[in-house]
């Protein structure tokens, strides 16, 4: 299983990155884990624009989500034809939210470039070769982490959360441990809405995990401190979400 980082930037795209899009490749498998607001630029150059099969969507955040939307018109109105339908999974009223960035009817449209997958409740669903475990995390609106397994390989996704107990469960004995760090310890966070890096590697070492790699990285933010700050609380391997950056898992 291979993760390529696409966007990493939270809550707004940075000037080095778009917002959260990870890209997960097993046996010619191609799935992102959320498709955030200028994350298709990079994925071009992560597998091309026509290469994701695949979508699942944490939550309803614009960092997640926006990119479907004018991702509908390069799937439809590419030169070398329209692909086959994407598969996309996320919170039960995913496809609403599309539909409401128009300014027009577009059921016939999303309908020939998409296929939308409403997730229901936690629990495990399989997409092409990957084992999906999804469970809620910590966010004002529904939110799922994501603990992903193929070819005996584990790959956690935090998704955007404050702290939480499920993140250990979710992310127990993974290879690679994918977590958000949006804050920064010292300072006047608002509760339950995201991570600072210290509390990332608290959760890493808790949860038994072998990499952690830190995202979700607010441009505004201090990431060499976000590093630091996982380094305290976590003594494995440690590093910082990049563009492009890939990774064995």
């Amino acid at each position: 299983m291979k993760l390529t980082v696409v966007g990493m930037a939270g809550t707004f795209p940075g000037p080095a990155s778009g917002c959260s899009s990870y890209l997960l490749e097993h046996d010619g498998f191609r799935m992102l884990l959320d498709i955030g607001n200028g994350s298709t630029g990079a994925l071009q150059e992560a597998c091309g624009l026509l290469g994701p099969d695949a979508v699942i969507v944490s939550h309803l955040h614009g960092d997640h989500y926006l990119d479907l939307i004018t991702y509908t018109y390069a799937r439809r109105y590419h030169p070398d034809g329209m692909p086959s339908k994407l598969h996309v999974y996320g919170p039960r009223t995913i496809r609403q939210s599309v539909v409401g960035a128009y300014a027009r009817d577009v059921d016939e449209l999303l309908d020939e470039v998409y296929v939308f997958h409403p997730v229901e409740r936690e629990g495990v669903c399989e997409v092409g070769p990957f084992e999906v475990d999804l469970r809620h995390v910590n966010h004002p609106v529904e939110t799922f982490g994501m603990r992903v397994s193929a070819g005996g390989r584990t790959l956690t996704y935090s998704a955007d959360t404050g702290q939480t107990d499920a993140l250990v469960g979710l992310a127990r004995d993974a290879n690679l441990f994918l977590c958000e760090a949006s804050y920064l310890e010292g300072e006047q966070n608002p509760p339950d809405v995201h991570l600072t890096g210290l509390q990332a590697g608290e959760y890493a070492t808790r949860a038994g995990v072998e990499k952690l790699v830190l995202t979700h990285l607010v441009p505004w933010g201090d990431a060499s401190r976000s590093l630091a700050e996982a380094q305290r609380s976590y003594d494995g391997d440690v590093v910082l979400a990049h563009r492009l950056q890939s990774y064995d898992v």
